[in-house]
């Protein structure tokens, strides 16, 4: 009995991994992967689709509780419960070869502190940080921000609404919504509660590359310089907080991604 348990473990542990991450095309023969961390409230789909688009690298997509495979779940109610998940999975897919780490919105803040704790506690880094439409976790911008998820239903729509990228159709459906906002307000909650003092020295020497809408809101961006020596760009492309849903702009980015990451291959070997 003792042994027959014991050989059920692995495929316990596959299992998991298979309901954290999502990745729809395993490419062994990759020259990396990324692994792409969720909006608030979001999945693992949109990033999913990435990893059919990407012929030389291969896609994680992270999926956290309460949402699609694992709606059932509770949600997490802490970043440090969120990163010791997937660090616990990842860890030893992240020592086959080199990674990158892409986050919008909650999920910079989430891949940022990821990529932290790799470093100070497994002195692993990624060999480039791809972060969207967020201030950096330490600036003043984002401590002062107005907090959301306390906010009733109808002021969490009226915000949303706000900020664009949901489609109309979808916030005017009420048991759309219902599925939706418990997910949106907990990460939120998640994120809102996150706090990080400014390093004082780089914490990572990987380039950090920082994606924004031209008409969203303002960011600290500049902000994410303190986390690496390496080299730091900005990219500002045309729409809102959800610019990244547009075609032109996803190609423009995946494309991006694509030439950083084989340049980056070849320096790491």
């Amino acid at each position: 009995m003792v042994i027959a348990f014991t050989r059920q473990i692995p495929s316990l542990k596959y299992c998991r991994m298979d309901k954290v991450i999502n990745c729809f095309n395993k490419r062994p023969d990759a020259v990396a992967r990324l692994i792409c961390f969720p909006w608030a409230g979001g999945g693992s789909i949109h990033y999913g689709r990435w990893g059919k688009i990407l012929n030389s690298i291969e896609v994680f997509a992270v999926r956290l509780p309460g949402r699609e495979a694992r709606a059932k779940e509770p949600f997490f109610q802490s970043m440090e419960e969120i990163v010791d998940e997937v660090i616990s999975l990842l860890l030893p897919v992240l020592k086959e070869k080199p990674f990158a780490l892409f986050g919008h919105s909650f999920g910079a803040m989430t891949s940022f502190a990821v990529a932290d704790k790799l470093k100070r506690v497994h002195t692993l880094e990624p060999i480039h940080m791809f972060l969207s439409g967020a201030s950096a976790p330490f600036s003043e911008m984002r401590i002062k921000a107005p907090k959301r998820s306390h906010l009733s239903d109808e002021e969490f729509l009226h915000w949303m609404t706000s900020i664009g990228g949901t489609p109309s159709d979808l916030l005017a459906n009420p048991e759309v919504m219902k599925l939706f906002l418990p997910a949106l307000k907990a990460d939120l909650h998640v994120v809102e509660n996150y706090r990080c003092d400014r390093p004082e020295g780089p914490l990572l020497s990987c380039p950090v590359t920082c994606f924004d809408g031209k008409q969203d809101m303002p960011h600290d961006l500049e902000g994410w310089k303190d986390i690496s020596s390496g080299d730091f760009t900005v990219q500002m492309l045309t729409g809102d907080h959800f610019y990244l849903k547009d075609a032109a702009n996803e190609k423009m980015m995946l494309d991006y991604i694509t030439r950083c990451l084989e340049t980056a291959e070849m320096d790491y070997l």
